[in-house]
């Protein structure tokens, strides 16, 4: 019968259970919907044939609290839950967030910070031999040394720290099934040692036949951070599941051995995964506490795709779910599409369709699958790469199948686009069919910068690529009779952006008449390139110096300047712009972004009108001058409009 996975003994007792194979701690709530990893991973080893019971956010001063399903057979598993724990708790000027998205009612405080150590060290307090796998985005990201961006310093591998036997890292459907069938015929945990997409720890190399590398120690890398840049490239260009070597992280008596990345799964088996049992919701205890708010923005939404070959700097895909892209089948996707019809909550309104890249439908290029991706070269940047394939057609032939069902009125696209791969597509159709359906008033997109500097160190195309994709868009949208806006998503402080640039992100915004509403802070998360250089200080993939602002009132100065119309923002924004010698931008002209306060200010830059003789002698305030100036404009309109109505 479909149900849940137990929570309690009586829930095992239900299903005839006296012990289960797998306790499952994770950070998040329960929630049995496949846009979460520990639901996944749990019914993926059900379908194996193991029980698996879920400990949520279980209380981790208590010890007794990982004892409610009692011992488990094989082993525990943790996960931190579908964020990193301290990018849940914490903002980018690490204040404490007020609202966690996947507890019941948003509580703060039912997970640790750095939950998979925390739950990690609870566990092996009682279980002293029991073999231990941890696994999601916390451990995935992680797995090696690491700079963490909280405690400002570098951190040993999570596998350490945690007293972990075995790490999972990135989509771990293939490798928890393999521990699992290891555990399960008798093999010890520390022989282990076989299994793709894992990380395990060795007192000696000795057991390494095939090719490796020895990175730096870790005492190297707290001595000096250009080890720790050198370190990190190499693990980035070791990420492909077909060329990947093994690496081995030295630390004071023990080696952390990382295997080569799981391959990919193919359609059937993505097929497959999509379709065991969910019960596409959070567990009924939570319904009194008023449910689990993550589930709103995922419960009628489809996924199609994993992995994503847009390289972007500040994202950790590469390292987590990599950059071959895994499609699931037409069939899978509206098999789905009609259990969400079903639901009674269902108003007709599909909310996505979509992955990291929401119009990624298949590899780049062909060789993909054989050889794996070019370790040095990325597929769209600086340039997309010749062999790059761009073809819409399959994702516009789900699109138009989904739209056709009986009882979808519409069928979004809300997960990222990647603007430049649609412009490098010389078939506008998906394009002008994305703008004609799939949209609604406005599309979200992300240029994150205007200055070239800044786009190169962030791994995305030149400005003229977006500024090309707005002109079609408004082109397009004008042919369709539909008034539809960008809105784009901008990142300040960027590893490489001055205040400079971010005053010519500034004038762009206000030349395009924009005022964003939402602004994002480079925020440093474990394994990203630009983490690297935020905390090196150079760029790993040249080894030359980048600038970074690491000063927080340089950061609030950078962030104010791309929302230089909020008032809260005025004093930042002047400062910035006097410190940079642009107090041309202060002032009444139509290029200014701000008013000056005191005549101080004005003396700098040239008032739209020179004062009068007489506005002299009576010593006219900028406020009434801006006021004369203001009505002198409407009657200026006035006289036009008249002017054209006699004609």
């Amino acid at each position: 019968m479909k149900d849940f996975l137990p929570i309690t003994k009586a829930d095992m007792q239900a299903r005839g259970w006296d012990q289960v194979d797998f306790v499952y701690v994770i950070g998040d709530a329960y929630v049995d919907h496949p846009s979460f990893g520990p639901a996944i991973v749990s019914r993926v080893l059900e379908a194996a044939g193991y029980r698996v019971g879920i400990i949520a956010q279980p209380d981790w001063k208590d010890p007794g609290s990982i004892d409610v399903l009692g011992e488990p057979r094989l082993g525990f598993l943790i996960s931190a839950g579908n964020m990193d724990s301290m990018v849940n708790h914490y903002s980018v000027s690490k204040k404490r967030r007020a609202k966690d998205f996947f507890t019941p009612s948003g509580v703060m405080g039912k997970r640790p910070d750095h939950a998979t150590v925390v739950y990690g060290n609870l566990i092996r307090r009682t279980y002293k031999t029991k073999p231990i796998i941890i696994g999601g985005i916390e451990a995935s990201l992680r797995r090696m040394a690491h700079y963490d961006y909280w405690d400002d310093k570098l951190r040993r591998s999570v596998l350490l720290d945690s007293q972990a036997d075995i790490l999972s890292f990135g989509m771990g459907e293939r490798s928890i099934v393999c521990i699992a069938d290891a555990l399960d015929s008798g093999i010890p945990v520390s022989d282990i040692t076989f299994v793709k997409g894992t990380v395990y720890k060795a007192k000696n190399l000795d057991r390494l036949s095939g090719d490796h590398i020895v990175l730096p120690s870790f005492a190297d890398l707290q001595k000096d951070k250009l080890n720790y840049a050198r370190s990190f490239y190499i693990q980035y260009t070791n990420t492909d599941p077909f060329s990947g070597k093994v690496l081995c992280e030295p630390y004071d008596d023990v080696y952390v051995i990382q295997n080569p990345m799981s391959e990919p799964l193919t359609q059937e088996e993505m097929d497959r995964v999509y379709a065991l049992p969910y019960m596409r919701t959070y567990h009924p205890c939570y319904e009194q506490a008023g449910g689990i708010d993550a589930i709103k923005e995922v419960k009628f939404s489809l996924i199609s795709n994993r992995g994503c070959f847009g390289g972007c700097s500040f994202c950790a895909l590469t390292f987590h779910q990599g950059r071959i892209i895994q499609t699931r089948s037409h069939e899978s996707i509206i098999s789905e599409a009609k259990e969400l019809i079903k639901d009674p909550d269902f108003k007709g309104y599909i909310h996505d369709v979509g992955g990291p890249t929401a119009n990624f439908r298949h590899t780049s290029c062909e060789k993909q699958l054989k050889y794996g991706v070019c370790p040095n070269k990325q597929c769209l940047f600086p340039k997309p790469c010749a062999n790059l394939r761009v073809d819409h057609s399959d994702y516009l032939s789900l699109l138009r199948k989904l739209r056709e069902l009986p009882g979808v009125k519409k069928v979004f696209i809300r997960s990222g686009i990647r603007f430049d791969y649609i412009m490098a597509d010389p078939d506008d159709t998906f394009f002008r069919e994305m703008c004609k359906y799939h949209i609604s008033g406005q599309l979200k997109v992300a240029p994150e910068h205007v200055a070239d500097a800044v786009l190169s160190k962030m791994g995305k195309p030149e400005n003229s690529v977006y500024r090309a994709f707005c002109k079609k868009y408004a082109q397009i949208n004008k042919s369709l009779g539909k008034p539809q806006y960008l809105v784009p998503y901008l990142m300040s402080s960027h590893p490489g952006s001055t205040i400079k640039e971010a005053i010519a992100l500034a004038e762009y915004l206000r030349d395009i008449g924009c005022s964003p509403e939402q602004v994002q802070d480079f925020y440093p998360t474990p394994s990203t390139i630009s983490t690297c250089m935020y905390y090196t200080g150079v760029d790993p993939r040249t080894m030359q110096p980048v600038y970074v602002a690491h000063d927080p009132h340089e950061k609030a100065m950078q962030r104010a300047l791309i929302q230089y119309k909020e008032p809260k923002n005025y004093d930042l924004v002047h400062e910035a712009l006097v410190k940079a010698h642009r107090t041309d931008l202060i002032g009444f002209g139509k290029n200014c972004l701000i008013r000056p306060r005191n005549k101080n200010d004005a003396s700098q830059v040239k008032p739209k009108k020179p004062l009068t003789d007489a506005e002299r002698k009576y010593g006219i305030s900028f406020e009434k001058y801006d006021m004369i100036q203001e009505a002198e404009r409407k009657s200026a309109v006035k006289k036009n409009n008249k002017k054209r109505g006699r004609k």
